[in-house]
């Protein structure tokens, strides 16, 4: 058997193209089920080449290699093993090669492969102080510049690239250096309609809230974008009286004066009531929660929440409002 897969794996880089659009179907037939994962991992070394190097191939062979390295990386063996063949770099060069005919593919295997520690580094850059961030800037314009409505959305799985690089201390700071600007464009994304956007917005603000505690004036100074994007989603279904808006900014005030679409992903709303949490840990974090009318918020969203897990989140920062901890509104208030 381990003869035959020497074989076909050599008939990837045949040069005739009948028999390598056939090696690359068997392929990735073969990546389809644990036991052709098992027999094609001890070829690791050779068939991954093979595979990557097919990715700028007319599409017909280029979709069926990227889709086995898609599956080939749900193994996490195998993902290190790509990763120490370069393939995030790989990867990345095909995905911004004019006339890419596999972009949702490529990002999907990028976010396999920033599972791993070794996989986010390569994304990073870290070693190489002259291009650091320079991937993760052109995945978070990608991301910004298509839509889900507009096309097939190639990119919105790059919001699950960034929840697992902002996993990582440098991805956090990386997403809020002021500088760069990449925290901002990532919110306004989750005013999206698709699901998977959202989450990934939801996941990445909450990991880089981790970094409060050294980072809050960065995250504050895109509080336009920040609080819609963390209060809305819990704020409940009621439309708010007049009192209660005038102590909001306009962005909340406006959006909580009418009728809105509910966020129904639990998941989405348990992330931005912890991210909520990890910024009012802060003295300053808390003085920014009151300025917006926070507090009320929270209250009427929890009113409304039925999931168990949601209000557990509820409770948790709750716990901190009503607590000893100087969470009680501050004696001067902030403007209306």
């Amino acid at each position: 058997m381990a003869t035959e897969l020497e074989e076909l794996v050599s008939f990837l880089s045949s040069p005739s193209p009948q028999i390598t659009k056939a090696a690359v179907d068997i392929v990735r037939g073969l990546t389809g089920s644990d036991e052709g994962l098992h027999s094609l991992a001890n070829q690791a070394k050779a068939l991954i080449p093979a595979l990557s190097g097919l990715l700028t191939a007319p599409k017909e062979v280029s979709e069926a290699a990227a889709e086995a390295l898609v599956n080939l990386s749900q193994n996490s063996n195998l993902a290190e093993e790509m990763v120490q063949l370069r393939l995030v770099e790989t990867t990345m060069d095909v995905l911004y090669k004019p006339g890419c005919c596999v972009t949702r593919l490529l990002v999907m295997l990028l976010v396999n492969l920033t599972q791993l520690d070794a996989g986010t580094v390569s994304l990073l850059q870290t070693d190489d102080e002259k291009v650091r961030g320079l991937y993760v800037m052109k995945l978070v314009r990608s991301f910004c510049r298509t839509t889900h409505e507009n096309d097939d959305d190639s990119f919105e799985h790059v919001g699950s690239i960034l929840v697992n690089i902002t996993k990582h201390q440098t991805g956090r700071e990386l997403l809020l250096d002021p500088k760069r600007g990449l925290l901002k464009q990532i919110i306004r994304q989750f005013d999206s309609n698709s699901s998977l956007r959202k989450k990934g917005v939801s996941g990445t603000i909450r990991n880089c809230c981790f970094e409060a505690e050294n980072q809050l004036q960065n995250l504050l100074l895109v509080s336009e974008f920040l609080w819609p994007a963390l209060l809305l989603p819990v704020a409940g279904n009621k439309i708010y009286s007049e009192e209660d808006r005038k102590k909001m900014p306009l962005e909340l005030g406006t959006a909580l004066s009418i009728e809105r679409e509910p966020v129904n992903d639990p998941e989405i709303r348990t992330q931005v009531l912890e991210a909520i949490y990890l910024i009012l840990l802060q003295e300053a974090g808390r003085r920014a929660f009151w300025s917006v009318n926070g507090p009320r918020i929270v209250q009427v969203g929890y009113e409304d929440e039925e999931d168990p897990k949601v209000m557990g989140a509820f409770e948790q920062l709750g716990s901190l409002l009503v607590g000893g901890s100087g969470m009680e509104e501050p004696s001067t208030e902030t403007t209306e």
